[in-house]
């Protein structure tokens, strides 16, 4: 009986042990063993939770990240002081001795051992008295400074690729003057349609979308952090980004804009954002019915929309309008579904984070 409850405390600490490298060490989406399962499960109660407070839907789901990033703190501390505990339990009292000399030998006894020995606070009063167990509690010192050392440039790493995102948000909000249109990004990148300005402008957003995109893939808890206001969402950044990304192939002039559309900048915020999407989609969203089948004609209504704006801003477009709504068209099917699917699992409307599809659907 010794020997199982040892041997399980061992197999409760390899799978922490195994957790916290596989999470912050390895450092690649869906690649824990326990950390991220435990985390979406919280993220989708707390969503599911969220639909009963109305108005204040978005403010309750804003502390999700938070609360499930210390969840996952706890669950790790707590495996690691379970399986020192198991490991001790059999030992208190002998092999372990208290030094007041009143033996005690109750599992709430070892937690607490257990817990001292892989903490940086001092002693717990029970000392090992054999070889083996002195090396444990060594063992267990080390893993506890490691560990702290561990969580505590993880919470950096994670804010700052928090701040990362939400500074290229902001970015792409104000570059939109504010109004969420992939088409006013489009305008204010190349004023006057010179097609020599914006060009240090998209590079850098493009910069950064691989930079947010990489985020995500090393830290995927970053995934469960909202904001209020949907302009700091993720489905909002790259459904803006991808529609002005799409306007930009398909909407201007080939003979003036020619190199801007085949330019590296462009193809780096395309793919970039296309691929945080897809990712986030795929690994975060949870299952459903799936997106629904692509509104041709809203899309159209979109295009014409978005033709008349880069037009008034003296932005040279195709002359075969037919043609470029077809580009469009096609390009947009690549990415109007993830944006679908993936709006709602962050809390989010569609019209939230779509806003000049759900202006043009206003029209009818």
């Amino acid at each position: 009986m010794k020997t199982l409850e040892q041997l399980a405390g061992a197999v409760v600490l390899v799978v922490a042990l195994a957790d916290v490298f596989l999470t912050i060490l390895y450092a690649r989406m869906d690649s824990g063993l326990l950390a991220m399962p435990y985390a979406r499960g919280i993220e989708r109660i707390w969503v599911w939770i969220s639909a009963r407070f109305g108005r204040s839907r978005a403010r309750f789901v804003s502390f999700c990240g938070p609360v499930a990033l210390v969840a996952v703190l706890g669950l790790w501390t707590g495996l690691l002081t379970l399986g020192s505990a198991l490991v001790l339990h059999p030992a208190l009292g002998h092999e372990v001795r208290s030094s007041d000399a009143v033996p005690r030998g109750d599992f709430l006894t070892a937690l607490y051992v257990g817990g001292v020995s892989i903490s940086v606070v001092g002693s717990s009063g029970y000392s090992p008295e054999t070889p083996a167990y002195r090396m444990f509690f060594l063992f267990n010192s080390a893993i506890g400074m490691a560990f702290v050392s561990l969580v505590l440039t993880y919470l950096g790493q994670v804010y700052n690729a928090l701040l990362r995102r939400n500074a290229l948000a902001l970015t792409i909000h104000g570059l939109s003057e504010a109004k969420g249109d992939g088409a006013e990004l489009v305008c204010r990148l190349w004023p006057r349609g010179d097609p020599s300005s914006g060009t240090s402008d998209l590079s850098n957003l493009a910069a950064e979308m691989s930079v947010v995109k990489e985020a995500h893939h090393f830290y995927p808890l970053l995934m469960l952090f909202r904001f209020e206001e949907p302009l700091y969402s993720v489905s909002r950044i790259v459904s803006v980004s991808l529609d002005a990304m799409s306007l930009v192939m398909s909407s201007l002039d080939d003979q003036r804009f020619g190199a801007v559309k085949e330019s590296a900048s462009v193809t780096l915020l395309w793919r970039s954002a296309l691929w945080l999407a897809s990712s986030l989609t795929s690994n975060a969203a949870p299952k459903s019915a799936g997106p629904k089948a692509p509104d041709v004609a809203l899309w159209r209504r979109r295009y014409g929309a978005a033709l008349a704006r880069l037009r008034s801003a003296g932005i040279a477009t195709v002359a075969d309008e037919e043609r470029g709504f077809e580009r469009y068209a096609e390009l947009r099917s690549r990415w109007d579904g993830l944006v679908q699917t993936l709006a709602p699992a962050l809390a989010f409307s569609t019209e939230d984070v779509d806003v000049p599809l759900a202006h043009a659907k206003n029209r009818d």
